[in-house]
């Protein structure tokens, strides 16, 4: 039999692109290793998030960032195949920014990342809603307002209050979220 006819599965989720879509992401580390736990290098992790989106266009609408993993739902530019640079932006800089605190140069930090494009309203509130309130799902606080690097007090401040009631009413228990972190 000809070799040529067969296809190499990939080994990791494809990346499949809609311009100016809305997107769920998240990343871990890898092994699950709670690298980045701390405020100064949770801060530093939230703000390489915030300048990779910046940089390639990208309209963060919620976001959740823990020791060992991070989500984010945010509108993509025209061009949303720029998600890849964006969180190989984040990688990369945390990644060097950590080996170099520690004295581990080289050292692979992160694991992967999957991504989810939404396309239905119900869905893409639910998310919003899920990633808002991720720090309590982990029993980390007990109001996810309280958590520092969490978008869920940002948005109840800066949202306009019937999409905040909306979003808070979309159930998000039967979500298929890679989050067993």
């Amino acid at each position: 039999m000809d070799e040529t006819l067969f296809i190499q599965w990939p080994h990791r989720p494809a990346h499949l692109f809609t311009p100016a879509g809305s997107y769920m992401v998240t990343a871990g580390t890898l092994h699950k290793a709670p690298l980045f736990h701390g405020a100064e290098r949770l801060r530093v992790l939230q703000s390489e998030l915030f300048a990779a989106a910046l940089a390639y266009g990208w309209q963060l609408e919620a976001w959740a960032i823990f020791a060992n993993h991070y989500h984010f739902v945010g509108n993509a530019p025209d061009d949303a195949r720029t998600l890849p640079r964006v969180v190989g932006r984040v990688h990369s800089a945390t990644a060097r920014w950590l080996n170099r605190l520690q004295g581990r140069r080289g050292r692979q930090v992160w694991y992967q990342y999957w991504d989810t494009c939404m396309t239905f309203e119900s869905s893409y509130y639910a998310r919003l809603h899920y990633v808002h309130q991720n720090p309590v799902h982990h029993g980390i606080v007990e109001n996810a307002q309280q958590y520092a690097f969490c978008s869920a007090a940002w948005f109840v401040t800066h949202a306009d209050p019937e999409l905040c009631a909306r979003v808070a009413a979309q159930p998000y228990d039967q979500l298929s979220v890679r989050d067993d972190f």
